[in-house]
């Protein structure tokens, strides 16, 4: 209860004392700290997805202004010889706003990664925007084949079926690319799995079936359970390497991640950076309340 208590709190807490610990799961405010972090990963023989921290925009001119920035990250990690590709929120770029706007603009920002032979994975925000942007991967995968990728949450009721939907564009030349995660949104009981071990279940049973129809996956989860049941649905169906990685966060239980990267799977960690952190990091303090109670103590112990 006392670290739930705490998760609700700290979003009305200043920015000032959220970034004190808040900063360990951000690479920096800027992209220059952002391009450090992720050289420091990529020396540890980990791939990275860079992300600009930012959605549900106002204005179509926040969309334009985030776009150019995109567009920048992607020369300036090229010119870094950086090993990694691009995470965005359509909702960043006015998907509810206008999404003939939202489309064009993340068509030019995936045909800049492209020109480098790159990657752009399209995230999955809460449900309002789920319809949306399923079609916007569909529509920009035709065009990109190679060059696009979605976000699935396993915590929604309609994620199996969602992939079955997509499969007809599933072939072997270009597969489909999915990141498989928990989801963080609060969702109603009505759409999405609340109990723990049920949503694990239905994790699993979506990367078995990823599995079976040959798609990439991206298996982004920090819940040691999940990560042993992937290495048995891994063996079980004989997955070469080249059709999966692991996905971590920034900063989030590095231990574990060493071990995944121990044991010889690629890994890649998501790497957000940007002024607009402090949404971000109270999300996920709510998504992991312990996290919470366990930065508190740590703040207090240090007097």
């Amino acid at each position: 209860m006392f670290n739930k208590l705490i998760a609700r709190l700290l979003p009305y807490m200043p920015q000032s004392f959220v970034w004190v610990f808040s900063k360990r799961y951000v690479a920096g405010l800027n992209i220059d700290e952002a391009i450090k972090g992720c050289k420091e990963l990529n020396s540890e023989g980990i791939k990275i997805t860079l992300d600009v921290l930012g959605e549900f925009i106002k204005t179509l001119d926040e969309a334009e202004a985030n776009k150019k920035e995109y567009l920048e990250i992607i020369e300036l990690a090229q010119q870094n010889n950086i090993q990694g590709n691009y995470s965005l929120k359509p909702s960043m770029f006015g998907l509810l706003l206008n999404k003939d706007v939202c489309y064009n603009h993340i068509k030019e920002i995936i045909q800049k990664a492209a020109s480098y032979n790159n990657f752009v994975r399209i995230d999955m925000e809460d449900s309002p925007c789920t319809d949306l942007e399923i079609e916007l991967f569909r529509n920009l995968k035709k065009e990109f084949p190679k060059n696009v990728g979605l976000v699935l949450q396993a915590y929604l009721k309609r994620t199996k079926k969602d992939i079955e939907n997509l499969i007809d564009l599933n072939t072997v030349e270009t597969p489909l690319n999915f990141r498989l995660c928990k989801g963080i949104y609060t969702e109603s009981a009505d759409i999405a799995y609340k109990n723990y071990e049920e949503i694990n279940e239905h994790f699993l049973d979506d990367l078995a079936y990823i599995f079976q129809q040959k798609i990439y996956v991206g298996i982004a989860t920090h819940d040691k359970p999940l990560v042993e049941g992937a290495y048995k649905l891994i063996e079980k169906y004989n997955v070469p390497k080249n059709m999966y990685e692991f996905q971590m966060l920034y900063g989030v239980t590095p231990e574990l991640r060493k071990s995944i990267v121990d044991k010889g799977h690629i890994m890649r960690v998501y790497v957000p950076y940007g002024k607009q952190w402090f949404a971000y990091c109270t999300r996920r303090l709510k998504e992991n309340p312990k996290m919470a109670g366990m930065i508190i103590k740590a703040l207090f112990s240090r007097g």
